[in-house]
């Protein structure tokens, strides 16, 4: 009788050469229903679509709509108020900035406000080492031609700033950061006083001025003579 070994070899517990067989065939039966769970192109769209219905994926959105300036601000409306005094006071504080940076990136012209902030920031450099790097990045995204954030300067204006980062000073923006400046004062800022977000500020504020002037009328004596209603006049 020929021995069953030969006949079924897999039966040869001992043979060490059908261990990696066995390896192969149980990651083999792992992998098959791992390959069966990935999404296809339909449920990736799907998740797509879903991810994109988001409300973070639509913030920019709604920047125009009444009331989201109070919000994303957090200001309230006797200080909002303080910002249609003078432009710098706008740009003094934190909340008036974002509001108005908010504001200009609904224009589509938030790098004029970028620059400004970027130049207050430079000034504050501490080392020449510290002046030239700053220098450089703000000069390669602000001011250089086909710039990724171009600013609207006239042609002295960046003339001679470029002439400047040789030798980079802390004065070396001061006449184009100038520039933006006014360009923003006298264009941007004006409209955003007049944006619908910002006037609905206001208008939450205009009523609790007059509810204040109401509760501080002046007595009358009539008034006196409900209380007491004895007293003579002479």
């Amino acid at each position: 009788m020929e021995n069953p070994l030969i006949l079924f070899p897999h039966l040869n517990t001992s043979a060490s050469k059908d261990k990696p067989y066995y390896k192969v065939m149980k990651s083999t039966i792992k992998e098959e229903p791992h390959k069966a769970s990935k999404p296809g192109a339909k449920q990736k769209r799907n998740r797509l679509s879903l991810l994109l219905q988001k409300p973070e994926f639509h913030e920019g959105d709604h920047l125009g709509k009444p009331g989201n300036l109070k919000k994303a601000a957090s200001v309230s409306p006797e200080e909002a108020v303080k910002w249609g005094e003078s432009f710098d006071k706008l740009l003094s504080e934190k909340a008036g900035l974002d509001a108005f940076t908010k504001f200009l990136k609904t224009e589509f012209s938030e790098e004029n406000i970028e620059f400004w902030i970027a130049c207050e920031d430079y000034k504050k450099s501490k080392s020449a080492h510290e002046l030239l790097l700053k220098a450089k990045t703000i000069f390669e995204t602000f001011i250089q031609k086909d710039a990724p954030k171009e600013v609207n300067l006239d042609f002295h204006t960046k003339e001679v700033t470029s002439q400047s980062m040789g030798q980079p000073l802390h004065s070396t923006f001061d006449a184009a950061q100038s520039t933006v400046y006014r360009l923003m004062e006298q264009d941007s800022y004006p409209r955003f006083l007049r944006s619908a977000p910002y006037l609905s500020l206001l208008q939450s504020w205009a009523p609790a001025r007059a509810s204040l002037r109401r509760r501080s009328r002046s007595f009358t004596v009539s008034d006196f003579q409900e209380v007491r209603p004895d007293l003579t006049v002479w």
